[in-house]
């Protein structure tokens, strides 16, 4: 089955309720399909969270307390990651951590001062305990900190969002980092979950070297060997070719350290016999010693 792969990010624009996040993500949607009318197969989409669940009937309940629906997180997943997995989404929520990682490329958490928020919750006629909530979160940087928690720093970015400037500014930011975000990505990247031992699924490029085993020294003398992965291996290596053929022979494949540490093994080598003569002959004269 081929590898799943999208070529253009996607983005979640997220924050407190009131902080301008619908507002940034179809200005931003809006300029990125105009600078990229000219590609067929470049075009993005806002996805706005709250009326996407509704649409695909991913509510679980309604708090009364709070005026809100409550989302089945499980169902709107399995409704948006497909729209995620083609790339282009501008997915617009206060929430952002329960997005597979693997999907995302950006994360844009908006800050408001309090005053503007609340002048903001007020005009949408929010209940007082409900405004009270938001500006404590806002306060307490409740979003800002599960972004961070739920992706790498690098691709955790908070942007200013009080007045009508900063919105195309920000909207100008976004949209140069999506240019160069195309740029650098001419393959796009891949939707698979990566393993921990690296990134294997996207490194196309990259040659096979599994038949050897150890770390390909690059440059210098010893350039295109492979120096054994621990000293275990190193000695037994050397054990190996110490026993089985001459040095002499030996030594042309291997590496300086290699060579070294033969020719120390050697020396010890004759320091042993060495000894074992030196005992030999004391027992001869000892032996003699007797006898007369």
């Amino acid at each position: 089955m081929p590898e799943s792969r999208r070529n253009i990010p996607n983005i979640i624009i997220t924050g407190t309720p009131g902080c301008g996040k619908s507002s940034h993500s179809q200005s931003l949607v809006d300029q990125l399909n105009r600078g990229f009318a000219k590609e067929t197969t470049i075009r993005f989409k806002h996805f706005d969270v709250s009326a996407f669940a509704k649409e695909k009937d991913c509510l679980e309940s309604y708090d009364k307390e709070l005026d809100t629906h409550v989302v089945d997180e499980d169902k709107l997943l399995d409704e948006l990651e497909p729209e995620l997995e083609k790339g282009g989404a501008i997915v617009d929520w206060h929430c952002c951590e329960i997005f597979p990682e693997r999907l995302i490329d950006l994360v844009v958490v908006l800050r408001t001062d309090n005053s503007q928020l609340h002048e903001r919750l007020t005009k949408r006629n929010y209940k007082d305990n409900k405004i009270q909530e938001n500006l404590d979160c806002e306060i307490m940087e409740v979003i800002l900190t599960e972004a961070r928690e739920s992706y790498i720093p690098e691709i955790v970015i908070e942007l200013r969002s009080d007045k009508a400037e900063d919105l195309d500014e920000n909207v100008d930011r976004i949209s140069a980092w999506v240019e160069n975000w195309i740029k650098d990505h001419p393959r796009g990247v891949t939707n698979e979950l990566q393993t921990v031992d690296g990134d294997a699924s996207d490194s196309d490029d990259d040659e096979d070297n599994d038949n050897e085993d150890g770390e390909l020294v690059t440059s210098g003398e010893d350039e295109g060997s492979y120096i054994p992965d621990n000293e275990e291996d190193s000695d037994d290596a050397l054990a190996s070719y110490h026993e089985s053929e001459d040095p002499a022979t030996v030594e042309d494949g291997l590496t300086n350290q290699q060579k070294y540490e033969l020719e120390q093994k050697e020396q010890d080598d004759v320091e042993v016999l060495d000894e074992e003569d030196e005992e030999t002959n004391e027992y001869t004269e000892h032996q003699e010693d007797v006898s007369e």
